[in-house]
Protein backbone atom coordinates (compact mmCIF):
# COMPACT_ATOMS: atom_id res chain seq x y z
CA UNK A 1 0.00 0.00 0.00
CA UNK A 2 2.61 2.39 0.90
CA UNK A 3 4.73 1.53 -2.27
CA UNK A 4 1.42 2.19 -4.57
CA UNK A 5 1.04 5.78 -2.79
CA UNK A 6 5.08 6.31 -3.42
CA UNK A 7 4.30 5.61 -7.24
CA UNK A 8 0.93 7.41 -7.28
CA UNK A 9 3.17 10.52 -5.67
CA UNK A 10 5.41 10.15 -7.88
CA UNK A 11 3.43 9.95 -11.05
CA UNK A 12 1.56 12.99 -9.99
CA UNK A 13 4.69 14.98 -8.85
CA UNK A 14 5.94 14.10 -12.32
CA UNK A 15 3.14 16.15 -14.33
CA UNK A 16 4.64 19.35 -15.63
CA UNK A 17 2.75 21.84 -13.80
CA UNK A 18 3.11 19.94 -10.68
CA UNK A 19 6.51 20.38 -10.67
CA UNK A 20 6.66 23.86 -11.75
CA UNK A 21 4.87 24.26 -8.53
CA UNK A 22 7.16 22.16 -6.65
CA UNK A 23 10.34 23.69 -7.32
CA UNK A 24 8.63 27.27 -6.93
CA UNK A 25 8.33 26.08 -3.01
CA UNK A 26 11.44 24.41 -2.78
CA UNK A 27 13.12 27.72 -4.11
CA UNK A 28 12.01 29.50 -1.30
CA UNK A 29 14.14 27.99 1.16
CA UNK A 30 16.44 30.54 -0.17
CA UNK A 31 14.04 33.31 0.53
CA UNK A 32 15.03 32.62 4.39
CA UNK A 33 18.27 33.08 7.07
CA UNK A 34 20.95 31.61 6.34
CA UNK A 35 20.65 32.81 2.52
CA UNK A 36 17.94 35.69 2.98
CA UNK A 37 17.47 36.48 -0.83
CA UNK A 38 14.08 38.17 -0.07
CA UNK A 39 13.54 38.55 -3.37
CA UNK A 40 12.88 34.98 -4.30
CA UNK A 41 9.71 35.31 -2.45
CA UNK A 42 8.38 37.78 -4.65
CA UNK A 43 8.95 35.07 -7.87
CA UNK A 44 8.53 31.71 -6.34
CA UNK A 45 4.68 33.23 -5.10
CA UNK A 46 3.63 34.61 -8.54
CA UNK A 47 5.11 31.79 -10.30
CA UNK A 48 2.64 29.19 -8.32
CA UNK A 49 -0.24 31.32 -7.98
CA UNK A 50 -0.29 31.76 -12.03
CA UNK A 51 -0.45 27.71 -12.50
CA UNK A 52 -3.55 27.85 -10.23
CA UNK A 53 -5.67 30.89 -11.70
CA UNK A 54 -8.71 29.97 -13.23
CA UNK A 55 -8.17 25.96 -12.92
CA UNK A 56 -10.58 23.63 -11.45
CA UNK A 57 -10.94 23.35 -7.90
CA UNK A 58 -9.31 19.98 -7.93
CA UNK A 59 -6.31 21.24 -10.16
CA UNK A 60 -5.10 24.38 -8.13
CA UNK A 61 -5.47 22.06 -4.87
CA UNK A 62 -3.28 19.37 -6.23
CA UNK A 63 -1.09 22.01 -7.28
CA UNK A 64 -0.96 24.00 -4.19
CA UNK A 65 -0.22 20.74 -2.36
CA UNK A 66 3.38 20.21 -4.08
CA UNK A 67 3.70 23.73 -3.71
CA UNK A 68 3.10 23.28 -0.01
CA UNK A 69 5.74 19.76 -0.53
CA UNK A 70 8.72 21.74 -1.87
CA UNK A 71 8.49 24.48 0.21
CA UNK A 72 8.44 22.80 3.87
CA UNK A 73 10.37 19.68 2.40
CA UNK A 74 13.42 22.51 1.78
CA UNK A 75 12.44 24.76 4.46
CA UNK A 76 12.65 22.42 7.39
CA UNK A 77 14.73 19.67 6.31
CA UNK A 78 16.91 20.32 9.02
CA UNK A 79 14.29 18.56 11.13
CA UNK A 80 15.57 15.54 9.59
CA UNK A 81 19.01 16.59 11.29
CA UNK A 82 17.67 15.52 15.15
CA UNK A 83 15.44 12.58 13.74
CA UNK A 84 18.70 10.89 12.31
CA UNK A 85 21.17 11.75 14.98
CA UNK A 86 18.99 11.79 18.01
CA UNK A 87 16.15 9.46 17.22
CA UNK A 88 17.29 6.60 16.85
CA UNK A 89 15.84 5.28 14.22
CA UNK A 90 16.73 3.67 10.52
CA UNK A 91 17.22 5.45 8.09
CA UNK A 92 14.28 4.80 5.56
CA UNK A 93 11.92 4.93 8.57
CA UNK A 94 13.10 8.88 9.51
CA UNK A 95 13.27 9.98 6.41
CA UNK A 96 9.03 8.54 6.14
CA UNK A 97 8.60 10.30 9.54
CA UNK A 98 10.08 13.44 7.72
CA UNK A 99 7.68 13.17 4.60
CA UNK A 100 4.49 12.58 6.95
CA UNK A 101 5.49 16.06 8.22
CA UNK A 102 5.80 17.91 5.49
CA UNK A 103 2.83 15.70 4.09
CA UNK A 104 0.30 17.22 6.81
CA UNK A 105 2.44 20.81 6.71
CA UNK A 106 1.41 21.15 2.68
CA UNK A 107 -2.31 20.48 3.04
CA UNK A 108 -2.50 24.40 4.77
CA UNK A 109 -1.36 25.47 1.02
CA UNK A 110 -3.86 23.30 -0.45
CA UNK A 111 -6.43 24.49 1.93
CA UNK A 112 -5.83 27.82 0.93
CA UNK A 113 -6.32 27.28 -2.88
CA UNK A 114 -9.42 25.12 -2.31
CA UNK A 115 -11.09 27.64 -0.29
CA UNK A 116 -9.97 30.21 -3.21
CA UNK A 117 -11.74 27.91 -5.55
CA UNK A 118 -14.59 27.09 -3.70
CA UNK A 119 -15.40 30.79 -2.76
CA UNK A 120 -14.89 31.91 -6.04
CA UNK A 121 -17.16 29.19 -7.70
CA UNK A 122 -19.73 30.81 -5.25
CA UNK A 123 -19.52 34.14 -7.16
CA UNK A 124 -19.49 33.06 -10.42
CA UNK A 125 -18.37 29.95 -12.37
CA UNK A 126 -16.68 31.11 -15.02
CA UNK A 127 -13.61 32.59 -12.67
CA UNK A 128 -13.04 28.79 -11.29
CA UNK A 129 -10.04 30.14 -8.77
CA UNK A 130 -10.00 33.63 -8.66
CA UNK A 131 -6.54 34.17 -6.73
CA UNK A 132 -7.65 37.87 -6.37
CA UNK A 133 -9.19 35.82 -2.90
CA UNK A 134 -5.81 33.41 -1.84
CA UNK A 135 -4.26 36.66 0.24
CA UNK A 136 -7.58 36.02 2.18
CA UNK A 137 -7.17 32.40 2.70
CA UNK A 138 -3.98 32.01 2.95
CA UNK A 139 -3.89 34.42 6.39
CA UNK A 140 -7.35 32.34 7.42
CA UNK A 141 -4.92 29.27 6.89
CA UNK A 142 -2.16 29.96 8.30
CA UNK A 143 -3.24 31.43 11.00
CA UNK A 144 -5.34 27.38 11.16
CA UNK A 145 -1.15 26.34 10.97
CA UNK A 146 -0.25 28.52 14.18
CA UNK A 147 -2.85 27.25 15.91
CA UNK A 148 -3.53 23.18 15.01
CA UNK A 149 -2.05 20.60 17.11
CA UNK A 150 -0.62 23.00 19.45
CA UNK A 151 0.78 25.21 16.21
CA UNK A 152 3.73 24.90 14.03
CA UNK A 153 4.21 28.87 12.55
CA UNK A 154 7.78 27.98 10.82
CA UNK A 155 8.45 29.37 7.85
CA UNK A 156 5.71 32.04 7.39
CA UNK A 157 6.59 34.17 4.19
CA UNK A 158 6.86 37.33 6.24
CA UNK A 159 9.84 36.19 8.12
CA UNK A 160 11.69 36.05 4.35
CA UNK A 161 11.04 39.87 4.65
CA UNK A 162 12.72 40.56 7.44
CA UNK A 163 15.64 42.49 5.24
CA UNK A 164 13.17 43.68 2.71
CA UNK A 165 11.99 47.06 1.96
CA UNK A 166 8.79 45.48 3.46
CA UNK A 167 10.24 44.91 6.28
CA UNK A 168 8.70 48.14 7.94
CA UNK A 169 5.52 47.10 7.85
CA UNK A 170 6.22 44.98 10.81
CA UNK A 171 5.47 47.67 14.00
CA UNK A 172 2.36 48.28 12.41
CA UNK A 173 0.72 44.75 11.19
CA UNK A 174 3.22 42.01 12.30
CA UNK A 175 4.69 39.15 10.55
CA UNK A 176 1.31 38.29 9.38
CA UNK A 177 0.83 41.58 7.74
CA UNK A 178 3.64 41.53 6.01
CA UNK A 179 2.77 37.79 4.63
CA UNK A 180 -0.62 39.43 3.81
CA UNK A 181 0.96 41.98 1.67
CA UNK A 182 3.58 40.04 -0.48
CA UNK A 183 0.98 37.44 -0.76
CA UNK A 184 -1.40 40.01 -2.20
CA UNK A 185 1.25 41.55 -4.45
CA UNK A 186 1.88 38.37 -5.74
CA UNK A 187 -1.66 38.11 -6.68
CA UNK A 188 -2.25 41.37 -8.40
CA UNK A 189 0.89 40.65 -10.25
CA UNK A 190 -0.73 37.46 -12.29
CA UNK A 191 -3.87 39.15 -12.67
CA UNK A 192 -2.36 42.17 -14.15
CA UNK A 193 -0.06 39.75 -16.52
CA UNK A 194 -3.39 38.03 -17.23
CA UNK A 195 -4.94 41.54 -17.87
CA UNK A 196 -7.78 40.64 -15.69
CA UNK A 197 -9.11 43.19 -12.90
CA UNK A 198 -6.06 45.58 -14.42
CA UNK A 199 -7.78 48.88 -12.12
CA UNK A 200 -8.02 46.64 -9.10
CA UNK A 201 -4.44 45.34 -9.09
CA UNK A 202 -2.83 48.39 -10.06
CA UNK A 203 -4.74 49.95 -7.18
CA UNK A 204 -3.51 46.97 -4.83
CA UNK A 205 0.04 47.75 -5.88
CA UNK A 206 0.22 51.13 -5.40
CA UNK A 207 -1.31 50.83 -2.54
CA UNK A 208 1.17 48.29 -0.81
CA UNK A 209 4.11 50.84 -2.22
CA UNK A 210 2.60 53.80 -0.76
CA UNK A 211 2.13 52.02 2.67
CA UNK A 212 5.59 51.01 2.46
CA UNK A 213 7.19 53.81 1.83
CA UNK A 214 5.02 55.81 4.76
CA UNK A 215 5.85 52.91 6.97
CA UNK A 216 9.97 54.29 6.51
CA UNK A 217 9.29 57.31 7.91
CA UNK A 218 7.36 56.16 11.04
CA UNK A 219 9.35 56.35 14.10
CA UNK A 220 7.22 54.42 17.06
CA UNK A 221 9.82 54.33 19.79
CA UNK A 222 12.72 56.29 20.84
CA UNK A 223 16.42 55.21 22.81
CA UNK A 224 16.22 56.73 26.05
CA UNK A 225 19.78 56.98 26.42
CA UNK A 226 20.35 54.44 28.76
CA UNK A 227 22.59 51.58 27.84
CA UNK A 228 22.97 47.77 29.55
CA UNK A 229 25.77 45.84 29.29
CA UNK A 230 25.18 42.31 28.44
CA UNK A 231 26.96 38.96 28.32
CA UNK A 232 26.04 36.04 26.52
CA UNK A 233 27.54 32.79 27.06
CA UNK A 234 28.08 30.20 24.57
CA UNK A 235 29.16 27.06 26.11
CA UNK A 236 29.15 25.10 23.24
CA UNK A 237 28.12 21.74 25.17
CA UNK A 238 28.18 18.83 22.69
CA UNK A 239 24.01 17.37 23.09
CA UNK A 240 25.53 13.58 23.85
CA UNK A 241 27.01 14.69 26.76
CA UNK A 242 24.64 16.95 28.24
CA UNK A 243 22.44 14.89 30.07
CA UNK A 244 25.04 12.41 30.97
CA UNK A 245 25.38 12.74 34.71
CA UNK A 246 29.63 12.53 35.11
CA UNK A 247 29.00 15.59 33.10
CA UNK A 248 26.55 17.41 35.11
CA UNK A 249 29.68 19.65 37.14
CA UNK A 250 31.89 19.63 34.24
CA UNK A 251 29.25 21.63 32.63
CA UNK A 252 28.01 23.64 35.42
CA UNK A 253 31.31 24.56 36.52
CA UNK A 254 32.58 25.75 32.62
CA UNK A 255 29.91 28.29 32.90
CA UNK A 256 30.57 29.75 36.08
CA UNK A 257 34.23 30.21 34.40
CA UNK A 258 33.46 31.62 31.86
CA UNK A 259 31.07 34.14 33.10
CA UNK A 260 33.69 35.09 36.50
CA UNK A 261 35.63 35.72 33.06
CA UNK A 262 33.17 38.62 31.80
CA UNK A 263 32.12 40.35 35.32
CA UNK A 264 31.09 43.17 35.17
CA UNK A 265 28.20 43.55 33.39
CA UNK A 266 24.39 44.37 33.93
CA UNK A 267 22.75 41.28 32.97
CA UNK A 268 24.37 38.21 31.94
CA UNK A 269 22.00 34.87 30.30
CA UNK A 270 22.60 31.34 30.07
CA UNK A 271 21.29 29.20 27.19
CA UNK A 272 18.24 27.07 27.95
CA UNK A 273 18.63 24.22 30.43
CA UNK A 274 22.48 25.61 30.51
CA UNK A 275 22.51 24.00 33.93
CA UNK A 276 21.63 19.99 33.30
CA UNK A 277 20.49 19.12 37.02
CA UNK A 278 17.25 19.68 38.55
CA UNK A 279 16.67 23.21 40.34
CA UNK A 280 15.65 21.61 43.82
CA UNK A 281 19.27 19.40 43.49
CA UNK A 282 21.61 21.96 42.16
CA UNK A 283 20.79 24.12 45.58
CA UNK A 284 24.43 24.46 46.60
CA UNK A 285 25.95 25.59 42.72
CA UNK A 286 22.88 28.00 42.54
CA UNK A 287 23.65 29.39 46.08
CA UNK A 288 27.37 29.94 44.77
CA UNK A 289 26.17 31.18 41.86
CA UNK A 290 23.72 33.18 43.72
CA UNK A 291 26.45 35.08 46.10
CA UNK A 292 28.80 35.40 43.00
CA UNK A 293 26.82 37.73 40.79
CA UNK A 294 25.22 39.73 43.76
CA UNK A 295 28.74 40.50 44.79
CA UNK A 296 29.86 41.58 41.09
CA UNK A 297 26.74 43.60 40.84
CA UNK A 298 24.93 41.85 38.02
CA UNK A 299 22.10 38.90 37.68
CA UNK A 300 22.07 35.94 35.71
CA UNK A 301 19.55 34.32 33.81
CA UNK A 302 19.53 30.58 33.26
CA UNK A 303 17.62 28.00 32.15
CA UNK A 304 17.08 25.05 34.62
CA UNK A 305 14.26 21.95 34.83
CA UNK A 306 12.35 22.42 38.01
CA UNK A 307 10.50 19.64 39.67
CA UNK A 308 7.20 20.24 41.35
CA UNK A 309 7.39 17.63 44.11
CA UNK A 310 3.36 18.18 45.21
CA UNK A 311 2.28 17.99 41.19
CA UNK A 312 5.15 15.58 40.32
CA UNK A 313 5.25 17.59 37.14
CA UNK A 314 8.98 19.13 35.28
CA UNK A 315 8.95 22.49 33.91
CA UNK A 316 11.45 24.06 31.53
CA UNK A 317 12.22 27.17 33.23
CA UNK A 318 14.36 30.35 33.65
CA UNK A 319 15.13 31.58 37.03
CA UNK A 320 17.03 34.83 37.96
CA UNK A 321 20.01 34.57 40.35
CA UNK A 322 22.18 37.56 41.67
CA UNK A 323 20.64 40.78 41.77
CA UNK A 324 16.63 40.86 40.98
CA UNK A 325 16.32 45.06 41.49
CA UNK A 326 19.05 47.61 40.81
CA UNK A 327 19.11 48.11 44.82
CA UNK A 328 19.86 44.71 46.16
CA UNK A 329 23.21 44.43 48.20
CA UNK A 330 22.62 40.77 48.29
CA UNK A 331 21.49 38.25 46.17
CA UNK A 332 17.52 37.51 45.82
CA UNK A 333 17.11 34.08 45.05
CA UNK A 334 15.76 31.14 47.13
CA UNK A 335 13.72 27.99 46.05
CA UNK A 336 11.19 28.23 44.67
CA UNK A 337 10.98 32.42 44.52
CA UNK A 338 8.15 33.92 42.51
CA UNK A 339 10.78 35.81 39.90
CA UNK A 340 10.45 32.72 36.89
CA UNK A 341 9.53 31.72 33.89
CA UNK A 342 8.38 28.41 33.01
CA UNK A 343 7.73 27.75 29.28
CA UNK A 344 4.43 27.41 27.97
CA UNK A 345 4.69 26.60 24.43
CA UNK A 346 6.08 22.74 24.13
CA UNK A 347 7.80 21.04 21.12
CA UNK A 348 5.79 18.24 20.06
CA UNK A 349 7.57 14.91 20.75
CA UNK A 350 10.77 17.02 22.21
CA UNK A 351 9.19 18.61 25.09
CA UNK A 352 5.54 16.47 25.30
CA UNK A 353 4.94 12.97 23.55
CA UNK A 354 0.79 12.76 22.71
CA UNK A 355 -0.39 9.63 23.86
CA UNK A 356 2.51 8.65 25.51
CA UNK A 357 1.64 5.39 26.69
CA UNK A 358 1.07 3.98 23.63
CA UNK A 359 4.02 6.04 21.68
CA UNK A 360 6.95 5.76 23.76
CA UNK A 361 7.58 2.54 23.16
CA UNK A 362 7.65 2.62 19.16
CA UNK A 363 11.17 3.82 18.87
CA UNK A 364 13.95 6.29 21.18
CA UNK A 365 12.46 9.53 18.98
CA UNK A 366 9.83 9.19 21.23
CA UNK A 367 11.44 8.61 24.43
CA UNK A 368 14.03 11.91 24.80
CA UNK A 369 15.81 13.11 27.75
CA UNK A 370 13.47 15.59 29.33
CA UNK A 371 10.45 14.55 27.05
CA UNK A 372 8.03 15.14 29.62
CA UNK A 373 7.39 18.59 30.66
CA UNK A 374 4.53 20.48 31.85
CA UNK A 375 3.15 23.72 30.94
CA UNK A 376 3.51 26.60 32.46
CA UNK A 377 1.02 29.32 32.30
CA UNK A 378 -0.01 31.29 29.64
CA UNK A 379 0.15 34.75 31.27
CA UNK A 380 3.36 35.05 33.58
CA UNK A 381 4.77 38.09 34.94
CA UNK A 382 7.81 39.68 33.63
CA UNK A 383 11.09 38.55 35.36
CA UNK A 384 13.12 41.41 37.02
CA UNK A 385 16.55 40.82 36.69
CA UNK A 386 19.12 43.69 38.12
CA UNK A 387 16.33 46.62 37.65
CA UNK A 388 16.04 45.13 33.97
CA UNK A 389 12.32 44.24 33.43
CA UNK A 390 12.64 40.95 30.85
CA UNK A 391 9.92 39.83 28.58
CA UNK A 392 11.48 36.22 28.22
CA UNK A 393 10.17 32.98 26.00
CA UNK A 394 12.25 29.90 25.92
CA UNK A 395 12.97 28.24 22.24
CA UNK A 396 10.19 27.24 19.84
CA UNK A 397 7.70 30.09 21.62
CA UNK A 398 9.81 33.02 19.77
CA UNK A 399 7.06 31.96 16.82
CA UNK A 400 4.22 32.48 18.64
CA UNK A 401 3.70 36.29 18.46
CA UNK A 402 0.31 35.71 20.62
CA UNK A 403 2.51 34.74 23.64
CA UNK A 404 4.53 37.76 23.42
CA UNK A 405 2.22 40.06 23.15
CA UNK A 406 0.31 38.71 26.41
CA UNK A 407 3.17 39.11 28.41
CA UNK A 408 4.35 42.15 27.05
CA UNK A 409 4.22 45.75 29.37
CA UNK A 410 4.42 49.07 29.05
CA UNK A 411 7.24 49.16 30.98
CA UNK A 412 9.13 45.97 29.58
CA UNK A 413 12.27 46.87 28.49
CA UNK A 414 14.06 43.80 26.92
CA UNK A 415 13.16 40.63 25.36
CA UNK A 416 15.21 37.74 25.91
CA UNK A 417 14.93 34.44 24.41
CA UNK A 418 17.30 31.20 25.16
CA UNK A 419 17.50 27.61 23.05
CA UNK A 420 19.41 24.84 22.20
CA UNK A 421 19.79 24.72 18.90
CA UNK A 422 22.56 21.76 19.21
CA UNK A 423 19.65 19.11 17.84
CA UNK A 424 19.75 20.53 14.31
CA UNK A 425 23.97 20.47 13.79
CA UNK A 426 25.17 22.33 10.97
CA UNK A 427 21.64 22.53 9.34
CA UNK A 428 19.96 26.28 8.37
CA UNK A 429 17.25 25.41 11.02
CA UNK A 430 18.86 27.44 14.06
CA UNK A 431 19.28 30.44 11.27
CA UNK A 432 16.24 30.56 10.97
CA UNK A 433 15.25 30.36 14.73
CA UNK A 434 17.40 33.84 14.74
CA UNK A 435 15.16 35.62 11.81
CA UNK A 436 11.78 34.83 13.64
CA UNK A 437 13.93 36.43 17.03
CA UNK A 438 14.47 39.31 14.87
CA UNK A 439 11.10 39.43 13.76
CA UNK A 440 9.78 39.63 16.92
CA UNK A 441 12.10 42.40 18.48
CA UNK A 442 11.17 44.84 15.19
CA UNK A 443 7.08 44.05 15.70
CA UNK A 444 7.53 44.78 19.13
CA UNK A 445 10.12 47.37 19.28
CA UNK A 446 12.13 46.59 21.68
CA UNK A 447 15.86 44.92 21.52
CA UNK A 448 16.31 41.42 22.65
CA UNK A 449 19.15 38.90 23.29
CA UNK A 450 19.24 35.13 22.60
CA UNK A 451 21.68 33.03 24.59
CA UNK A 452 22.18 29.38 22.94
CA UNK A 453 24.32 26.41 23.92
CA UNK A 454 25.96 26.22 20.32
CA UNK A 455 24.46 29.37 18.22
CA UNK A 456 23.02 31.86 16.99
CA UNK A 457 23.76 33.41 20.16
CA UNK A 458 23.11 37.34 19.49
CA UNK A 459 21.82 40.72 20.35
CA UNK A 460 19.35 42.57 18.33
CA UNK A 461 18.35 46.06 18.18
CA UNK A 462 14.72 47.23 18.39
CA UNK A 463 14.73 47.32 14.69
CA UNK A 464 15.33 44.13 14.20
CA UNK A 465 18.80 44.43 13.03
CA UNK A 466 21.65 42.30 14.55
CA UNK A 467 24.06 44.55 16.79
CA UNK A 468 26.53 41.48 17.39
CA UNK A 469 26.85 37.76 17.36
CA UNK A 470 28.72 34.69 18.14
CA UNK A 471 30.07 32.13 15.47
CA UNK A 472 28.26 28.71 15.93
CA UNK A 473 30.09 25.70 17.94
CA UNK A 474 32.19 27.65 19.64
CA UNK A 475 32.95 28.24 23.45
CA UNK A 476 32.50 31.83 23.53
CA UNK A 477 30.84 35.11 25.50
CA UNK A 478 29.13 37.39 23.77
CA UNK A 479 29.43 40.68 25.37
CA UNK A 480 27.87 44.23 24.44
CA UNK A 481 26.03 47.52 25.40
CA UNK A 482 22.00 47.53 24.44
CA UNK A 483 20.35 50.86 24.25
CA UNK A 484 17.12 50.79 25.77
CA UNK A 485 14.19 52.18 24.39
CA UNK A 486 10.24 54.44 24.97
CA UNK A 487 7.26 53.87 23.24
CA UNK A 488 5.08 51.23 21.85
CA UNK A 489 4.37 49.62 18.34
CA UNK A 490 0.71 49.39 17.27
CA UNK A 491 1.39 46.02 16.41
CA UNK A 492 2.67 45.61 20.66
CA UNK A 493 -0.87 46.99 21.17
CA UNK A 494 -3.07 45.49 18.93
CA UNK A 495 -1.86 42.15 17.94
CA UNK A 496 -3.08 41.08 14.57
CA UNK A 497 -6.67 42.44 14.93
CA UNK A 498 -5.74 45.18 12.12
CA UNK A 499 -3.86 42.42 9.88
CA UNK A 500 -7.23 40.41 10.24
CA UNK A 501 -9.58 43.36 9.47
CA UNK A 502 -7.73 44.87 6.60
CA UNK A 503 -7.65 41.02 5.26
CA UNK A 504 -12.30 40.69 6.00
CA UNK A 505 -11.96 44.61 4.25
CA UNK A 506 -10.30 43.04 1.23
CA UNK A 507 -12.51 39.78 1.22
CA UNK A 508 -15.63 42.44 1.15
CA UNK A 509 -14.34 44.77 -1.52
CA UNK A 510 -13.20 41.85 -3.59
CA UNK A 511 -16.26 39.97 -3.38
CA UNK A 512 -18.10 43.21 -4.48
CA UNK A 513 -16.18 43.76 -7.64
CA UNK A 514 -16.43 40.13 -9.03
CA UNK A 515 -19.80 40.02 -8.55
CA UNK A 516 -20.17 43.37 -10.23
CA UNK A 517 -17.96 41.81 -13.31
CA UNK A 518 -20.20 38.79 -13.24
CA UNK A 519 -23.42 40.78 -13.25
CA UNK A 520 -22.12 42.63 -16.01
CA UNK A 521 -21.23 39.50 -18.13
Amino acid sequence: MLKALITRLASAIAEPRNLICFFAGISLVWAYAPYSQWWIALVAIPLWLSQIHQKTRKTATVRSYFFGLGWFGAGISWVHVSIDQFGGMPLPASLFLMFLLCAYLAVFPALAAWLTSWFSEKLGKQYKTNILFIPIAWTATEWLRAWLLTGFPWLSFGYSQIDSPFAPLAPIIGEVGVTLAIVSLAAATVMLAKRQFVKTSITLITISFIATIIAHQLVFTKRTGETKTVALVQGNIPQELKWVPEQEWPTMLKYLDLTRQHYPADLIVWPESAIPSVEAVAAEYLDLLNSSAALNNTAVVTGIINYNFESKEYFNSLIVLGKQHADDINGSYYYPNGNRFYKYQLLPIGEFVPFQEWIRPIAPLFNLPMSSFSRGAYVQPNLMANGIKIAPLICFEIAFPEQLHANFYTDTQLLLTVSNDTWFGTSHGPQQHMEIARMRALEFGRPLVRSTNTGVTAVVDEHGQMIAQLPQFEEAVLKTDVSLVNGRTPFSRYQRYPAFLLSLLMLLGFTFLVRKSTNRK
